[in-house]
């Protein structure tokens, strides 16, 4: 029988599995869990929930009647594995999940080096 994997591929192209360990099981790199629908980039705005970050994402709107685009956003709130660690300023990479909690739905998979906000 073949020697059980340390790191799972998740699927997703351009994202590399971490470096560090974590016995997690709602990580998607060493438990169960899968990724699977939306992949948002955004910003991490509060780390004070245990596992959990809110992750802010800005988009575009386009308002019809005055036929101009408006800055709109949204705040997201995101299971943070232990290997990963995300903390407030990181620019991360979210991917959609089965329901982790009443709020959770995403999962963080990366982070974005270079990129911080202080």
């Amino acid at each position: 029988m073949p020697a059980k994997k340390e790191v799972k591929n998740i699927g997703i192209p351009g994202i590399a599995p971490p470096k560090e360990k974590c016995n997690d099981p709602n990580c998607p790199f060493h438990g169960t869990i899968k990724v699977r629908g939306q992949i948002i980039e955004g910003l991490v705005v509060s780390d004070k929930m245990e596992k959990t970050v809110v992750v802010r994402r800005d988009y575009l709107f386009y308002d019809r009647k005055y036929r101009r685009y408006e800055w709109r956003k949204s705040l997201i709130h995101a299971h943070n594995p232990p290997c990963i660690n995300a903390k407030q300023g990181d620019a991360v990479v979210i991917g959609e999940t089965r329901p982790i909690s009443k709020t959770v739905k995403f999962v963080v998979i990366a982070k974005k080096e270079g990129v911080s906000v202080g």
